[in-house]
């Protein structure tokens, strides 16, 4: 893409664009405004494809291979460990890396935070896309996902947390998709539907805050089903659930610094100058805030080693793993971030967002796979579960690149439709003699 733009061929970015200023089609958009030659050229120099290619050949049939066949040709699952990869990384790693959007649209739409605004809509993104394929995955263990109104509407079990936490992510999911809609809005020219939308968007965050409040806390109270099978050092029963929230929160931030350090460095054509501009000074916000969330977290996990008096455990083989997994996602992240954030030193701070992302994902694993069944043996994941694992993260990345493509997240659209105009024009008209 890089080569195409220094030989004069600009991606869409408006609704008209090329030397004869012509109005661009759904599908000229969907291509970026290149031929079909031209976008298919670009797709096949670029190795990463080739490498998706190659993970999508061997992955997909063996989800099929999942559906026809069931869970068990795929997975160990058992009664003594009834999820694997599918539910250990992809719901309960996925969904706390996802609790950037609430946060974001929390700083920016209640707190009047409008500095943040150029990494707003990336943030709500991958809020979006994560609870999303957190479903996926979910659905992927399942198996049956035309069944999937079954157990929320069919047959209840309001006193089920899964249940909660079911509705929860499947009503947040609405939530999101209204709050970035307001960028597709405006790809399609369709700028009614985000005016609409802009109405909501106090009631929409705010019930984002709520739903993710209590989804991120339910999933914690999932284990409150298990007492004595997760190791103590990483189970707690009164403070199980604030864990889970509370880890989200720099989960969540440091995931968004993760990810536009990836788009600057490897789709920096795709963001304008606004985003550009303001990315160090909102990475340094964000870091801020992830960093305040360790300490928190740090705390509130020592007082819950403490209140259940398992001091005990730190001098066992598992205390030594619990003292690196605190180490290395928690307080080496806390004090990487105090001096990177005083000296301005970004390189730091973004390699400490992807250190911390590492940590909560450590963490959940940990909790829902590694010391699951501590006491009895530990199952190593099946390697069909570990390819389909990889497959649909892999089809995740791919969705997100689209996306980010074409709609703006990135940068701003530059004009509106000629009807939009028009419409402006008159209603400002008809206003003009009553403020005379």
């Amino acid at each position: 893409m890089k080569s195409l733009i220094n030989a004069g061929v600009l991606p869409v970015h408006a609704h008209q664009g090329g030397p004869e200023k012509k109005t661009w089609t759904l599908i000229e958009k969907l291509l970026l405004g290149l031929t079909p030659g031209q976008y298919l050229g670009q797709a096949l120099r670029n190795p990463f494809n080739w490498i998706l290619g190659i993970i999508f050949a061997i992955g997909l049939p063996l989800m099929a291979y999942r559906f026809l066949f069931g869970l068990s040709v795929v997975t160990h699952s058992s009664n003594d460990y009834p999820w694997g990869l599918f539910l250990g990384f992809g719901l309960f790693c996925m969904v706390p890396l996802s609790a950037s959007g609430f946060m974001l649209g929390t700083t920016v739409e209640i707190f009047g935070r409008h500095d943040f605004e150029p990494i707003e809509r990336l943030a709500l993104l991958n809020g979006l896309l994560g609870y999303f394929f957190a479903v996926v995955y979910l659905l992927v263990d399942l198996g049956q996902p035309w069944r999937l109104s079954y157990p929320m509407v069919v047959s209840f079990g309001p006193a089920a947390v899964l249940f909660l936490v079911a509705w929860h992510v499947a009503t947040y999911l609405s939530v999101q998709i209204a709050e970035v809609s307001v960028a597709f809005f405006e790809w399609i020219g369709w700028l009614g539907g985000k005016r609409w939308v802009r109405r909501l968007t106090i009631g929409l965050t705010v019930s984002g805050i709520i739903l993710s409040t209590l989804h991120q806390g339910a999933l914690g109270a999932l284990f409150l089903y298990s007492p004595g099978k997760v190791h103590p050092l990483w189970y707690s029963g009164a403070f199980q659930w604030i864990h889970f929230f509370v880890s989200s929160i720099p989960g969540g931030l440091c995931m968004v610094i993760s990810v536009s350090t990836i788009v600057k460095y490897t789709m920096a054509w795709r963001c304008d100058d606004n985003f550009l501009d303001g990315l160090d000074r909102c990475t340094l916000g964000i870091a801020k805030g992830a960093s305040m969330a360790l300490i928190t977290y740090f705390f509130i996990k020592m007082i819950g080693v403490a209140h259940d008096n398992e001091w005990g455990y730190l001098v066992t083989g598992w205390g030594y793993w619990f003292i690196l997994e605190m180490f290395l996602g928690v307080v080496l992240p806390i004090f990487l971030f105090a001096y990177s954030i005083h000296n301005r030193i970004m390189w730091l701070v973004r390699a400490t967002g992807f250190l911390t992302v590492f940590g909560v994902v450590l963490n959940r694993l940990n909790t829902a796979l590694i010391t699951f069944n501590w006491e009895i043996y530990q199952e190593l994941p099946h390697i069909f579960e570990f390819i389909i694992a990889v497959t649909v993260f892999c089809i995740y990345i791919v969705v997100y690149r689209f996306i980010l493509y074409r709609l703006p997240i990135l940068y701003q659209w530059r004009d509106q439709p000629q009807e939009a105009v028009a419409k402006e024009a008159v209603s400002a008209s008809a206003s003009a003699p009553n403020a005379a």
